[in-house]
């Protein structure tokens, strides 16, 4: 697969060891290109390269207290892009968090505990699954 086809993820966590572990995990599949970042402020600034899907922590804020948190970064990439997929991951498991997460329009909200690397990997399988029945709709319609 050439770096055209490949599936573009930017992963945004500020804590590093789990922003590497994720990294580690995505490096294994050569159709990703993965592009990581500490902070929501980098991944809007690179937004323009139009990634496929964003993995997003929810508390940004945690190591860098000036920082944005994910909500607020899902609500602005939202905005600049509507067709980037974001997914949310947190560390802590909070419902009414989840609800308004998913309310605007993330694909989804993971806690970060031991099976939150198969439950990503689940997830973007979804995201395309229910891309390519969206295409499949849109040539139907043609």
């Amino acid at each position: 697969m050439d770096e055209t086809t490949k599936i573009k993820i930017f992963l945004v966590d500020d804590d590093q060891m789990y922003l590497k572990a994720l990294e580690n995990e995505f490096k294994k599949n050569g159709n990703f290109e993965i592009m990581t970042f500490d902070t929501g402020e980098a991944c809007l600034m690179n937004i323009h390269l139009n990634p496929d899907i964003v993995v997003l922590d929810y508390f940004l804020n945690g190591e860098k207290k000036e920082s944005v948190n994910g909500f607020n970064i899902l609500i602005k990439i939202k905005e600049l892009n509507p067709n980037i997929q974001v997914i949310i991951l947190s560390s802590y498991e909070n419902v009414d968090i989840a609800v308004n997460c998913i309310k605007y329009d993330a694909f989804n909200f993971i806690v970060k505990n031991e099976t939150a690397f198969v439950r990503l990997k689940h997830t973007i399988k979804q995201i395309f699954r229910v891309h390519s029945k969206v295409k499949e709709l849109v040539v139907w319609d043609w």
